[in-house]
Parts: C-alpha cells; sequence; structure tokens
C-alpha cells in the first residue's frame, strides 16, 4: 500500500516511523517563491499541531527564508520545474530542493561593496548542514534546520 503524504500526494519512499515529510512541485517563477515559502509554514504548523512537534517561531522563519532563497536562486539561473521536498523527525528540518539547472551555486567571495547575491550565504549561515548533489537531470540541494531555538543537532541525512 502507497503512504500518502499530508496534502495527500503519494510518497515517493516510506518514512521512517515518526518522521512527517510531504511535497510540492512549482513551475518556479517569482510568484511561485511566495507559494514556496506558505508551504514550509504550512507543513511546520501541521507537524506542530496534529504531530505534537516542537517547533519555534525562530525554525519556522529560518525555514521560509532559507526555502525563499533556494527558491530564488532557482528563478534566476534554472527556470522550470522545482521540486520541494521537507521532512523532520522533530529536532531537524530536512529541506531538499531540486531543479534541472546543471549549473551548480556557488557562495560569492566576501564583498562588502557588494550589492545583492548574498542569498547562499546567508543559507550556509543559517543551516546545520548543506549539501549539492548532481542529479541525472539537475542537481538536488539539501540542508538542515533545528526546529528548536538552541539546537545544533547534527544529521547524517
Amino acid at each position: 500500500m502507497e503512504q500518502q503524504t499530508m496534502t495527500g500526494l503519494p510518497q515517493r519512499e516510506a518514512a521512517a516511523p515518526g518522521t512527517v515529510r510531504d511535497s510540492a512541485g512549482y513551475e518556479m517563477t517569482s510568484g511561485e517563491i511566495a507559494h514556496a515559502r506558505a508551504f514550509v509554514r504550512r507543513f511546520l504548523d501541521v507537524a506542530r499541531s496534529q504531530h505534537g512537534l516542537t517547533v519555534s517561531a525562530r525554525a519556522v522563519e529560518i525555514a521560509q527564508l532559507v526555502v525563499s532563497e533556494l527558491a530564488t536562486n532557482v528563478c534566476r539561473y534554472a527556470p522550470g520545474p522545482c521540486l520541494l521536498d521537507l521532512e523532520t523527525d522533530g529536532a531537524l528540518l530536512n529541506i531538499a530542493m531540486w531543479d534541472s539547472g546543471p549549473v551548480l551555486p556557488a557562495a560569492s567571495p566576501a564583498d562588502p561593496t557588494r550589492v545583492g547575491q548574498h542569498g547562499l550565504e546567508l543559507v550556509l549561515m543559517l543551516c546545520t548542514s548543506f549539501a549539492i548533489h548532481r542529479e541525472p537531470v539537475g542537481k538536488r540541494i539539501r540542508v538542515q534546520i533545528p526546529l528548536r531555538d538552541g539546537s545544533l543537532v547534527q544529521s547524517a541525512w
């Protein structure tokens, strides 16, 4: 039997017991960035209200900012289809974003006079882990954010 996500869409693989996950797909345009942020907020609200997970208000804000920055990069450098996967075990929020662009992102060197292009720097500062994986088509970026203030939990995800 196929497991269902919170939105009722079939999952690609089974989640571990106690794990909450959901996915969304976007045809990434600038208007979709707000939808991706809202998806993260709803996911964390459901994790709190229906699964009893502790999620700090700060974690919700950070998760939305991180997804917004990742989605903005997709809009600018790899417009087209994008998949956003969210998963949590109650301690960490795992965020994975796939896009079809072949170019791997890189943070720009520090330059106090540069205006803009700080998104990846923000993501690297806010997340406890960051990884990029090439896919047969495109790439997948994976990051983790602690759900509780003051926790710095590391994972092999």
